[in-house]
């Protein structure tokens, strides 16, 4: 059986990320792709909770070092159980974040040695990436301004606007560095043209397929 696609959407807090994975899972189906949606951390009950650790406040403060750690143990649990088995079975996975936001996040927020990352990455994929990348970039203030509107700021969302333009520009580096794997989509624009250049790019893809 062939192979299914693994497609991640990536960028700071407010640009949309879980409006435009909706439309990118639709247009996929309405182009007889057999989809599943998931997300980091999380996508199954044991890495769920691990994503409450994450993102809830604590009395006791979460190091970085062990913040780093449950990351990439909430993604061991989510490529074993579901990630594998699903591009296994040919279907095509779209996650919201994947090891890209650890890069971003803890290696441009939390100063962590990419080198490290790598590491980790290493161990626990043990080769499987992204076939593509869709990444939103949007100006920190934007996002910010967006995000707050959602709902009270979890752990990360608190953060300071230093860490976040460290975490986008650790993103743009990674899109620079990789051209042929990231789709780089201004969602500073209306969503009408957002979704109108992320389906161009989809075409491109199913044109290949």
């Amino acid at each position: 059986m062939r192979m299914g696609k693994f497609i991640t959407l990536e960028g700071v807090e407010g640009v949309g990320k879980t409006t435009n994975l909706n439309f990118i899972a639709n247009y996929l189906t309405s182009n007889d792709k057999d989809i599943i949606t998931t997300r980091e951390p999380g996508g199954t009950a044991i890495a769920e909770k691990i994503r409450g650790l994450l993102l809830e406040h604590h009395t006791e403060k979460l190091c970085n070092e062990a913040e780093l750690l449950l990351m990439f143990a909430a993604r061991a649990q989510h490529l074993e159980q579901v990630i594998k088995p699903a591009l296994a079975a040919g279907k095509w996975v779209v996650c919201d974040r994947f090891t890209d936001a650890t890069y971003a996040y803890q290696g441009g927020g939390r100063d962590f040695k990419m080198a490290d990352i790598h590491w980790f990455e290493d161990f626990v994929q043990k080769g499987l990436s992204p076939d593509t990348t869709v990444l939103l970039d949007l100006p920190v203030e934007v996002g910010l301004k967006r995000a707050a509107g959602r709902s009270e700021p979890d752990r990360f969302e608190a953060e300071k606007k230093t860490f976040f333009n460290n975490v986008r520009q650790v993103y743009l580096d990674r899109a620079k560095a990789e051209p042929n794997r990231f789709c780089l989509i201004d969602a500073s624009e209306n969503i009408e043209q957002v979704q109108k250049n992320i389906q161009c790019y989809l075409d491109k893809i199913l044109t290949d397929e």
